[in-house]
């Protein structure tokens, strides 16, 4: 059945305007209305997880605290083989406070070297809590390879070193509305709205 209502409104824990509206556009047609953490003021938590779900758990699981709503968190990043899964977690971390992509992506090609395994994954997990204490989560991941000069603009972060298998373009190639279709965060969301679109019993 349905784990959500569909009148009820859902807090996306996000201070980030952009995936706001993302969110909203894809949930709209299965919830009442979407209000984010960054509208309704609410406190950002320390990401102390040690995976991108105990991160997703953690920021929803605290919205849904502060707010007495149910809340959707996501976390996700970039996976490198050959770095033991760097920089994981602290993908945004590695960018530093003025989220300088360009040195986060040299500093992948300077631990690398002349490592032959240049594979790597996105993921993205989502979080669903509700305030007496249920959580689920959705993981969605996308497979590739690392390469190196950077190439395309068209994306962010680490888009323009990464290009997913069965492609021959990196994400920062690719036109947005193609790399949305195969990303990490849409294969989440397809799991998350194939459980919200799901016919009562």
């Amino acid at each position: 059945m349905p784990i959500l209502h569909p009148d009820e409104r859902l807090l996306v824990a996000t201070h980030n305007p952009g995936k706001a509206r993302e969110i909203r556009d894809l949930l709209g047609p299965y919830v009442g209305s979407v209000i984010t953490s960054g509208e309704l003021g609410l406190a950002e938590p320390e990401e102390t997880g040690r995976t991108f779900e105990e991160n997703a758990v953690l920021k929803a699981r605290s919205a849904s605290a502060e707010s007495g709503m149910v809340a959707l968190a996501d976390d996700s990043g970039l996976s490198v083989s050959a770095l033991n899964g760097d920089p994981g977690i602290y993908s945004a971390r590695w960018a530093g406070p003025e989220k300088d992509f360009t040195r986060a992506m040299e500093k992948i090609h300077r631990l690398l070297g002349d490592c032959e395994d240049r594979s790597a994954s996105f993921i993205c997990v989502l979080a669903l809590a509700w305030p007496d204490g249920p959580v689920r989560t959705f993981e969605g991941r996308v497979n590739g390879t690392i390469v190196w000069p950077p190439c395309g603009e068209k994306g962010f972060g680490y888009d323009p070193v990464f290009v997913p298998d069965g492609y021959s373009r990196t994400f920062a190639e690719m036109e947005p509305a193609d790399k949305h279709r195969i990303s990490h965060r849409a294969k989440a969301f397809e799991k998350l709205l194939a459980v919200l679109s799901a016919p009562a019993s």
